[in-house]
């Protein structure tokens, strides 16, 4: 595995027995049939109940059921989890970090007693319901809402769609994000909402080019009525979905080193037996600069990814600071698995080889979360203090 510079030499025992155990998980479970699954469009959700049970779910909370392992256990989870595709770390990032993060952060006592162990180990699948049709890059323009049952109710109903939506069409809740219409500031409020309730769809969305080996679907609200219990009592406005995007952002950062690593690895490897004019082309000098420098941006993402999490432990973190970290290693990795499959030539195109169905996740990885452009922006608002948008 390509640690060029030593830095796993520095992980601790728990850190190294969380990332063999991922990396074990990974050979021997997904990746034999994972090129299948991305051709086919399809998750290996038998294995869902498995991730959770070895504790790929939010491992880096405490309680409830939860290890609370170290913010760099979790990176390097995130990063086993990518290096075998990205649908099967937005599976676990979804579930940990948008479900189970706004639930700890911000639920209340029985929200987390009857959903975070559940969730944890993966009895329960979650998703998060924020982008709207209308509404991507802009989730402040929010059309969703919800409105007291009537005068003496305290309950909602919530009305609106979401699309784009990681794990939706297995989901048993979804955590949605919707104007609160019974206040006058209508302030942004976050609401647990089972899937079964009346009034609620959550259609798949089939054919994408892209992240295909992910189950990706829409949250049709039409009238569905929810207790007051089911919202989240301790945030108001967007700070709530933003923040949780803050932790899914962070595991995206680790996450896509591991896919960028895994193209590095399977390149390199083709080079030194791919032989062509009497020897293997890894002796050529294009092929070995190629080499080098994706070793060298790997790296620098690794760095990037590493002080992300020494950061997140003494309580130091930014958004910005994870920004610009999704914003460097997704492009890196989008940009190396090119090279990656450059090298193989034409056998690169195949589903046999692991390059280019990085590469087509990667577009999907650039976008979402924040597009490359928007955290661009985040970072330019940082640098100037001037906003390039509102």
């Amino acid at each position: 595995m390509l640690d060029y510079v030593d830095l796993e030499a520095d992980l601790s025992a728990e850190e190294r027995m969380i990332r063999e155990t991922a990396r074990e998980f990974v050979e021997d479970r997904v990746a034999p049939d994972i090129a299948e699954h991305w051709l086919d469009g399809t998750f290996p959700t038998d294995l869902i109940p498995e991730m959770g049970e070895i504790g790929f779910y939010a491992p880096n909370l405490d309680g409830y059921g939860l290890p609370g392992v170290s913010e760099t256990a979790y990176g390097v989870l995130m990063q086993e989890l990518e290096a075998c595709d990205s649908g099967l770390r937005s599976m676990a990032s979804v579930q940990g970090a948008l479900v189970m993060y706004p639930i700890f952060a911000y639920g209340s006592e029985a929200q987390k007693d009857e959903w975070l162990p559940k969730l944890g180990t993966g009895e329960a699948v979650g998703c998060f319901g924020l982008t709207e049709p209308q509404h991507g890059s802009n989730p402040t323009g929010m059309e969703t809402y919800a409105e007291r049952a009537g005068h003496a109710s305290d309950d909602y109903v919530l009305n609106g769609s979401k699309t784009w939506i990681t794990n939706s069409p297995i989901a048993d809740v979804a955590v949605v994000w919707a104007r609160d219409r019974s206040t006058a500031e209508q302030s942004v409020r976050g609401f647990l909402v089972e899937t079964n309730r009346d009034g609620v769809s959550t259609n798949k969305i089939g054919e994408k080019l892209s992240l295909r080996a992910s189950i990706t679907g829409e949250i049709g609200l039409n009238d569905v009525h929810v207790p007051a219990e089911n919202v989240l009592p301790d945030v108001e406005g967007m700070k709530g979905p933003l923040s949780c995007l803050t932790q899914a952002r962070y595991g995206i950062a680790w996450g896509a080193v591991g896919a960028a690593r895994n193209c590095f690895e399977t390149a390199c490897q083709y080079a030194r037996d791919r032989e062509q004019f009497g020897g293997p082309i890894a002796r050529f000098q294009l092929q070995q600069e190629k080499l080098a420098e994706m070793a060298t941006q790997i790296t620098l993402a690794q760095l990037l990814a590493h002080r992300l999490a020494s950061l997140k432990e003494r309580g130091d973190l930014r958004p910005q600071h994870v920004s610009m970290a999704k914003r460097n290693n997704v492009r890196m990795a989008r940009e190396q698995s090119r090279i990656a499959r450059e090298i193989l030539g034409g056998n690169g195109i195949t589903a046999d080889y692991s390059p280019m169905r990085h590469l087509a996740n990667m577009e999907t990885v650039y976008t979402y979360e924040g597009t490359h452009d928007i955290h661009s922006l985040i970072l330019g608002q940082d640098l100037t203090g001037i906003a390039a948008f509102d």
